[in-house]
């Protein structure tokens, strides 16, 4: 077993998370921006983020109604091709889920929560549990005692099997993959109170001390069931089984292209280090990919000043570029997490550090609040505010 999860394992399931937060103080280096130029890029819009908001429901729209027409009207090969359309635009979900759970995506805080719900719904997400596990990821990356959501060493799959059920219906799932059974059964387990393992390598520690966030939680779960229930029962006594399929079973059809995109924001980084540049990956995409994963492929930058809303990352990046490691490109990344994983095979211990320009070190970082906001993330019961 890989040190870093044994020690997940053996001595951080336990330990509360209060002490965590403050014992564990983390100087991140970020790389320096002018503060005015900062307060700028961090301004939200509710035009650009109701651009990239409707945009993306406006896909899912088309898609799906395509979709079923071609299902009620027998056209069966061009319903497999609209229902896979459909379910590689489903299967971004998790990028809106992502945006708006920071609050950073409109100047509207209501329009925040609204898109929030709706983008939760139908992606069979809890954000209640993802804003207390994100909140920590942020804070701590890829520090196990701290961050649990991203867990190394990961493994950038190919297998078969695994590529089989990304290209078609996903059941088992897997890292960066989120599948039928292990949603459900995560979903059905929130909702009847249950949570040893409420999000990737959390376990009940994430919400020991807080029992009234656990039951949001809960009950947003029991909301999720309630309402596939409706939709499955109601289409289905309807006649219209494909509605069912398309609006509950969406997100696992046709995950592969979230995947390709997803996985390498930290497979393959370094555990343990205080500067972002070391333990996220920034990559560049062509524009469809890129605004469906809500731009999260500058994924350096957000982690670096998260209260930057998605659709202003890039321009964040020209403005620091001359301190951060070169983008890489997507199949350059899948190379590189490739060759990590393989040396891995024989030590575990190993994980790519990634280059960096050498005056960084001697410049200082800028932690004040507006450098090191999260956003309207963190939950009010772990907020340092």
């Amino acid at each position: 077993m890989n040190p870093i999860t044994a020690q997940l394992d053996e001595n951080l399931a336990t330990k509360p998370l209060s002490e965590v937060r403050s014992q564990l103080k983390i100087n991140w280096y970020r790389c320096p921006v002018d503060r005015e130029r900062l307060k700028a890029l961090s301004q939200r819009s509710n035009w650009r983020g109701g651009l990239q908001a409707l945009g993306h429901l406006g896909l899912l729209i088309v898609t799906g109604l395509a979709a079923t027409y071609l299902f009620e009207q027998g056209h069966w090969l061009g319903f497999i091709v609209a229902l896979f359309a459909y379910g590689s635009v489903a299967s971004f979900l998790t990028g809106p889920h992502h945006e708006l759970c920071h609050g950073s995506v409109f100047k509207t805080r209501r329009l925040n929560e609204i898109f929030l719900r709706i983008f939760s719904t139908l992606g069979w997400l809890n954000f209640y549990v993802y804003k207390f596990s994100h909140s920590y990821h942020h804070r701590y990356t890829l520090y196990p005692e701290g961050d649990r959501e991203e867990v190394m060493p990961a493994t950038p799959s190919l297998r078969f099997l695994f590529l089989l059920q990304l290209f078609s219906i996903n059941i088992t799932g897997g890292y960066q993959s989120r599948g039928i059974l292990p949603t459900l059964r995560n979903v059905f387990k929130l909702a009847f109170d249950r949570f040893d393992n409420p999000f990737n390598s959390w376990g009940p520690e994430l919400y020991a001390e807080h029992p009234d966030e656990r039951r949001k939680a809960r009950n947003w779960s029991r909301w999720l069931i309630a309402f596939h229930a409706t939709v499955i029962v109601t289409a289905t006594a309807l006649g219209h089984p494909e509605v069912a399929l398309v609006v509950s079973g969406g997100p696992f059809i046709g995950n592969w292209w979230r995947y390709f995109v997803g996985v390498p924001m930290h497979c393959g980084l370094r555990s343990n280090v205080p500067d972002f540049r070391k333990c996220v990956r920034t990559i560049t995409l062509d524009p469809v990919s890129e605004f469906l994963y809500w731009h999260m492929n500058w994924h350096l930058e957000h982690h670096m000043y998260a209260n930057v809303p998605c659709y202003n990352l890039k321009a964040l990046h020209h403005s620091i570029a001359e301190d951060m490691p070169k983008p890489r490109t997507l199949i350059g990344a899948w190379r590189e997490m490739r060759a990590i994983w393989k040396q891995q095979q024989t030590d575990p211990d190993y994980a790519f550090d990634t280059p960096v320009p050498s005056s960084a070190d001697k410049r200082p970082s800028d932690q004040d609040g507006l450098h090191s906001s999260m956003g309207d993330l963190a939950p009010a019961a772990i907020s340092d505010r």
